[in-house]
């Protein structure tokens, strides 16, 4: 790797410095992602083939240029058009989720809840919103439950404080809703499709953890939050006076425009087809509705109500955000530097039992700075753990809500970034430190709930490994002529297990006292049973 490795790291945190700082520096944080984004994709092509670290990308370079293609070529065609697909689906996805929650409000059919929330309480109001945001985000999404719920918040709530407030928690539990469901977060989709979790195991092992990480912050504030909120309605403000629509127009379109988002998730499973392609095929089949409500007396010339008119009002900067973001953190990705994160967490000193519960807390703790897509699909990568084994279960936890902790850190936490214009710093002194805190119980909770079970299945591997090297001695030893060797130091009679692994690591018994020493480097016969090991040599006995 070469000096621009090392800047790309610098530029990377600089570029979310200015992200962080976008109100004292005046800087739409937009321009800054994208800037960013750009940045790093062009010091790789100034950097050359060097700056990729990654052993498996590098590999794919060095086939492509035997026949022929050159490093920029690679570079272009082969990992950027690649990662800008990926991204693609995230962008169309949250196009039509944004289109379609803006018809529904458009339309009015979000009054029709608004109406049967009479409460202002602070902490009543904070516990419902939360309830009801974990439970949708995992029949939807956790994006595009933010969507819903932060526009609900703005036809509840006046002052901007408190709906900022009300929208950080939103993006807790969406984050939280949606790591229990197999269809609630991209993380989660991304082991449930790659044969990782079951529906019923994710289900089982990861909600009390989940509901823990936001009923801790949620008993948290209800101790500090006092007083009521300031509601619209309480103003006489009604958004849509000047707009005459029936009551059964704003139900038919709010149960049209919900239900497509509901149908999402089942489209994706019942057609293998990514969600974008069911939320554009359900933003076509909403915009044909209201076409046809165009031509009714009521609505009939009425511009406001079209879908071209409502796609003027959708947030296009908090796209391009996203955009300029899952470009940064790709470069990073074909870099190599996440690789090297990963094998650096591979690499702590504990016992397996432990290591791979805080290899999840770190990577948890990581996707609040780096999107958790990468770091679980590195992870995915790296390990081959058997379906619904614990650490893909704990993983998926931990990606979800760890990203909550900063609100760049998921897809929820940038939507409501992007709608209600949340700033990065006011987030991280009232909601990081509640989100850290829901974090960490939820994941001492998964540990508590999981650990014996863990640790029993540990031992009971431990005695059936012991079982089968017993086993394999004694027979062993009624095939050959085993005789007793005196005085010889690192004696070693080789096991069944160093045959069955191919001699990978060669385990002595030593003869003499029972105990157990390494033997390493040694090319032995599979079939030779007795050897002795002396500096590294072996001689059939």
């Amino acid at each position: 790797m070469n000096s621009i490795f090392y800047i790309i790291i610098l530029v990377f945190v600089a570029g979310y410095g200015c992200i962080a700082l976008e109100h004292p520096l005046k800087i739409n944080k937009t321009a800054s992602a994208l800037l960013l984004g750009v940045a790093l994709w062009t010091l790789m092509i100034v950097g050359g083939e060097s700056t990729i670290f990654n052993p498996d990308l590098h590999q794919l370079f060095q086939n492509s240029e035997t026949s022929g293609g050159s490093f920029i070529d690679w570079l272009v065609q082969n990992e950027l058009v690649v990662h800008l697909g990926g991204i693609a689906e995230i962008l169309f996805f949250l196009l039509g989720a944004m289109t379609i929650v803006e018809l529904i409000d458009t339309y009015g059919g979000f009054k029709i809840i608004t109406d049967k929330i009479k409460t202002t309480s602070r902490v009543k109001f904070l516990w419902l919103v939360v309830i009801l945001t974990f439970f949708m985000s995992a029949v939807l999404d956790n994006m595009t439950t933010t969507i819903v719920m932060v526009t609900l918040l703005r036809k509840l709530i006046t002052t901007k404080e408190d709906r900022w407030f009300f929208s950080g928690m939103v993006v807790l539990a969406a984050n939280a809703g949606g790591t229990w469901s197999p269809i609630g977060d991209v993380t989660t989709i991304m082991l449930w499709v790659g044969g990782k979790v079951s529906t019923v195991n994710i289900i089982l092992k990861t909600f009390l953890a989940s509901l823990m990480s936001i009923v801790v912050p949620l008993i948290i504030l209800s101790f500090r939050l006092k007083g009521n909120f300031t509601s619209p309605q309480q103003e006489g403000n009604d958004l849509k006076k000047d707009i005459q629509i029936s009551s059964n127009t704003r139900l038919l379109i709010l149960c049209i425009g919900v239900g497509i988002l509901i149908f999402v998730p089942v489209f994706k499973s019942i057609t293998h087809l990514p969600p974008y392609m069911g939320m554009i095929g359900g933003l076509a089949l909403l915009w044909i509705v209201t076409e046809l409500l165009q031509r009714t007396p009521a609505l009939k010339g009425n511009k406001a109500l079209t879908v071209p008119a409502i796609l003027t009002r959708v947030d296009v900067a908090s796209i391009l955000f996203f955009l300029g973001i899952l470009l940064a953190v790709a470069a990073l990705q074909v870099c190599g530097h996440l690789v090297l994160l990963a094998n650096s967490l591979d690499t702590i000193p504990l016992a397996d039992s432990g290591k791979y519960f805080v290899i999840s807390y770190i990577i948890g703790l990581l996707s609040a700075v780096i999107d958790n897509v990468p770091l679980v699909a590195g992870a995915m990568g790296m390990y081959s753990f058997e379906m619904d084994h614990y650490f893909w279960e704990f993983i998926a936890y931990c990606a979800g809500t760890g990203g909550s902790i900063l609100i760049i850190g998921s897809a929820a936490g940038v939507a409501a970034m992007g709608l209600e214009k949340i700033d990065f710093i006011w987030y991280l002194k009232k909601i990081s430190l509640l989100a850290f805190i829901g974090y960490t119980a939820g994941a001492l909770t998964f540990i508590a709930q999981n650990y014996h079970g863990i640790q029993s299945k540990h031992a009971e591997n431990e005695i059936q490994n012991n079982q089968m090297i017993e086993h394999e001695k004694t027979i062993y030893s009624s095939q050959w002529n085993i005789q007793s060797v005196e005085n010889t130091d690192n004696v070693c009679l080789l096991s069944q297990a160093c045959i069955k692994n191919n001699l990978s690591e060669n385990i002595a018994l030593a003869t003499e006292n029972g105990g157990k020493e390494l033997c390493k480097n040694n090319n032995h016969n599979p079939y030779i049973s007795l050897s002795l090991c002396e500096n590294n040599s072996v001689r059939q006995q």
